[in-house]
C-alpha cells in the first residue's frame, strides 16, 4: 500500500457542516429510490455510474480487501464476506501457493463471491510503482527472471546513488517515465481484470517512485495521470478504476480519471484529528464529483510498526471509534473498511456486530461543537453519533 503523506482541501470542511436544504417540489414515484439515499451533505444529489456497486444505508456500507498468499477462502469465509459487502478487492498475492499465480486466486474468489452475492463488485489488485512478482504477468521481475529476460530491465528504475536496480519492500521499482513500460502496464492490468472476471482494478501507489528522482516530480505526476487515463480506457466503459490515496496532491492528474479513491490511513499519523477532518472534506468533494470513497481506518490508527499481540480483541474495543469517524463524514457511495493490515487474518473475518446494525440514511451533515473544537455529532435514521477526535472517544447510540 502507499506510504506517503499530505492532504488537501481543508476548506471543504466548512461546506460539510451545512445542513441539508429542503428539496422543494421533488415528486418521486413509488418505484423511485428514496432520494435521501443519494443525498450529499450539502443537499445535492449523488450521480452514480451504472457500473458502480449497489449502495444502501440499511447498514454500514462496507468494503473488504484481503489476501492470503498460502490458500483460498473456505466456503464459510466466502459467505461471511459476500453477505456483508457488495464491494471487495482481492489482494496482490492471494492464493499464490495453492494455485501458482495470484490472478488465479483472484479469479477463483471472484467466481465464488459472485455465486453467493451476484451483485458484488470485485476488484483485481495491481501496483503502479512496485513490481510485485505474484502474478504470472510480472513473475520475471526477479534477479533470475531478469537474467532470462533482460529486456525487462528497461521497465525498472536504478537507484541514483548505487546505480543498481532500486527496490522497495523486496520489489523492484517501475519506471513510469518509460512510455513502453506504461503501454505494457496498461495492457497487463486490463488483461488481469479481463482474465479474472473482475469488475475493475484497485491500483496501488500513485507516487511513481518520485523519491528516486525528485528533480522530475512534475513529469512523474503527469506520467502517472497518463498511465491511469490509458488504463481507464483499456478497462472499458463498465469497469471501476480505484486509485489508492489519489486525494493526495501528488496524484492530481490521477484523480480526474478515477472512479473511486481509498483513504488508506496506514499509520497513526494519518488518523490524527486534523487528517480526519480533512478527509471528511475530501469525501464530500468525491461525492460531488460522482466518485466512490473507501474510508479505511486501522485499529486505533495502528501502523504496521505498532501492532500488538491482542489485535483481534483490541480491534473490537476500538471499533466504535473507527465507525464513528467514518459515519461523521460518510456520503453516498462512501464505504467503510476496518482492519489492522491487508491479510485475511488482520480483521477481515472478525464479526463486528455494530457494523451490521440498522443504520438508515443521515438526517443532515455533521455538526461541530465549536468552530475550532474536536467534538462532532451526526444523526442517522437509526443512530446518533458522537466523537471527540482529540481524546479519541466515541459513542454511537442505536435507536
Amino acid at each position: 500500500m502507499h506510504h506517503g503523506t499530505s492532504s488537501r482541501w481543508l476548506g471543504l470542511t466548512a461546506a460539510v457542516a451545512m445542513a441539508y436544504p429542503l428539496l422543494a417540489g421533488a415528486q418521486e414515484s413509488k418505484d423511485s429510490p428514496d432520494p435521501a439515499t443519494l443525498r450529499i451533505s450539502d443537499g445535492s444529489q449523488f450521480e452514480p455510474k451504472d457500473f458502480y456497486p449497489k449502495f444502501s444505508w440499511e447498514r454500514t456500507p462496507r468494503y473488504f480487501m484481503f489476501g492470503d498468499k498460502n490458500r483460498l477462502l473456505k466456503p464459510a469465509q466466502v459467505r461471511f464476506i459476500a453477505e456483508r459487502s457488495d464491494f471487495v478487492c482481492i489482494e496482490k498475492s492471494h492464493g499464490l501457493k495453492q494455485l501458482g499465480a495470484a490472478e488465479l486466486g483472484a479469479k477463483h474468489e471472484a467466481t465464488a463471491l459472485k455465486k453467493v452475492n451476484p451483485d458484488i463488485k470485485v476488484l483485481f489488485y495491481f501496483n503502479a510503482a512496485y513490481a510485485w512478482t505474484y502474478t504470472s504477468y510480472n513473475q520475471d521481475f526477479t534477479e533470475a527472471g531478469l537474467k532470462k529476460n533482460p529486456a525487462l530491465k528497461k521497465f525498472l528504475l536504478t537507484h541514483p546513488k548505487t546505480g543498481e536496480l532500486a527496490d522497495r519492500y523486496g520489489a523492484y521499482c517501475y519506471d513510469v517515465l518509460n512510455p513502453e513500460f506504461r503501454d505494457w502496464w496498461v495492457k497487463t492490468v486490463a488483461k488481469g481484470v479481463r482474465e479474472t472476471g473482475c469488475d475493475g482494478a484497485f491500483i496501488d501507489q500513485m507516487h511513481g517512485s518520485v523519491g528516486l528522482r525528485k528533480d522530475r516530480k512534475d513529469e512523474v505526476e503527469q506520467a502517472m495521470g497518463t498511465m491511469m487515463a490509458d488504463l481507464k480506457k483499456a478497462l472499458g466503459p463498465d469497469r471501476i478504476l480505484l486509485a489508492n490515496n489519489a486525494y493526495n496532491p501528488d496524484a492530481k492528474h490521477v484523480y480526474p480519471v478515477s472512479d473511486a479513491i481509498m483513504f488508506e490511513n496506514y499509520a497513526t499519523v494519518k488518523s490524527s484529528k486534523e487528517s480526519l477532518l480533512a478527509e471528511w472534506g475530501h469525501m464530500l468533494q468525491h461525492a460531488k464529483d460522482g466518485k466512490i470513497s473507501v474510508f479505511r481506518l486501522g485499529v486505533d490508527g495502528t501502523g504496521r510498526k505498532n501492532l500488538k499481540p491482542n489485535m483481534p480483541e483490541l480491534s473490537k474495543e476500538k471499533a466504535e471509534f473507527a465507525l464513528a469517524c467514518y459515519l461523521i463524514g460518510a456520503q453516498p457511495y462512501s464505504y467503510f473498511m476496518y482492519s489492522w493490515g491487508w491479510k485475511l487474518g488482520t480483521g477481515t473475518l472478525i464479526d463486528y456486530p455494530e457494523f451490521n446494525k440498522p443504520l438508515g440514511p443521515p438526517k443532515g451533515a455533521y455538526q461541530r461543537s465549536t468552530p475550532h473544537g474536536w467534538e462532532f455529532t451526526r444523526e442517522f435514521e437509526h443512530a446518533s453519533v458522537w466523537v471527540n477526535t482529540d481524546t479519541r472517544k466515541a459513542k454511537i447510540t442505536w435507536k
